[in-house]
């Protein structure tokens, strides 16, 4: 806004002045907006009005940090938390350049000190009411809020959604060629791999993700489900309405898998998971478990990231090695 100074002048000095009035008063030109601004998008049911792209942006946990990376917006962050597990190396020199404001969840006090006007969560738990980081407890604070699509309340997300989510994040960020130019390469990659396991006999699969006394697995409603899938697999808890969720030991034996896919992140390894399975007395005649067959995906790689493409080329090698 630009402000003029005001003058004082005497009574008898304003009569010439007002004859004048009939003129009209120069207006100050308003500020024009961006390219592709005022931008309006719905966010899982939030409807948003970007009037120019965020500046002081915060991403919290890992796969969303990796989007705005991949799109090169490094700049427009102010802050980032909760990693799963490594960055990707091709965006750790831009990562390093990020504040870090917690191992996991900032506290409300530590994120409205990084002065945000957008936060983008990549679970539901990063939005969390008893914290006091519900999204309209952030609206009220000034941010706007994004929530990966993954943990919209209803849908069963797909490779289709990662599309979506990386474009709507290009446009509000004021980079939509960067964003499409990245679906195109994705595309491409998924296609090739669909291509390369036409005709295979899938393979049942049980997602091990952690848990002792019930198996905390991969539910219907994930991006893992579909990565499953694409990779030439079934998820035999595809029934589960959740994206991760709880399922019983006996359910596990009676659902036969083929295939343990163990994801890995945590204090808890590969090892000491594969060991906590194959010690289970319960499920020595599970068919992986008793054919030691087991894949093993980091957590990152299973979740509505940029991940995706690569990951399904990963998982398809471990599923269907004689494809390669």
């Amino acid at each position: 806004m630009t402000w003029h100074r005001r003058i004082l002048l005497p009574a008898a000095a304003l009569v010439p002045l007002l004859a004048g009035c009939s003129a009209p008063a120069e207006q100050t030109p308003a500020a024009k907006a961006p390219p592709g601004f005022p931008y309006t998008v719905t966010n899982c049911g939030a409807k948003t009005t970007y009037q120019a792209p965020p500046k002081r942006a915060v991403t919290m946990n890992q796969h969303v940090t990796e989007i705005m990376l991949a799109l090169g917006l490094e700049k427009s962050l102010v802050g980032t938390a909760y990693l799963d597990d490594a960055i990707l190396p091709a965006y750790k020199k831009a990562y390093d350049t990020v504040p870090v404001l917690a191992e996991e969840y900032p506290s409300k006090e530590a994120l409205l000190a990084a002065n945000p006007d957008f936060v983008y969560g990549g679970y539901g738990s990063a939005f969390d009411a008893k914290d006091g980081r519900s999204r309209d407890d952030l609206k009220r604070a000034g941010m706007a809020t994004r929530l990966n699509t993954e943990y919209c309340p209803s849908g069963s997300p797909s490779v289709d959604d990662l599309y979506r989510e990386v474009r709507e994040i290009g446009r509000t960020f004021g980079v939509p060629d960067r964003a499409e130019t990245w679906i195109r390469e994705a595309r491409a990659t998924v296609a090739a791999q669909e291509k390369r396991l036409k005709g295979v006999q899938p393979v049942s699969v049980f997602v091990y993700d952690s848990g002792d006394k019930t198996a905390f697995t991969a539910g219907g409603k994930g991006i893992g489900n579909d990565l499953i899938t694409r990779a030439g697999g079934r998820n035999v808890f595809a029934d589960l309405g959740k994206a991760f969720g709880d399922a019983t030991w006996e359910q596990v034996v009676a659902r036969k898998p083929e295939v343990v896919v163990i994801y890995d992140y945590g204090s808890t390894t590969v090892e000491q998971k594969k060991k906590r399975l194959l010690d289970d007395p319960a499920l020595k005649d599970v068919p992986a478990i008793r054919n030691r067959r087991f894949a093993v995906m980091p957590l990152s790689d299973t979740v509505l990231g940029v991940r995706v493409p690569a990951a399904l080329d990963k998982l398809a090698a471990q599923l269907h090695p004689t494809t390669r």
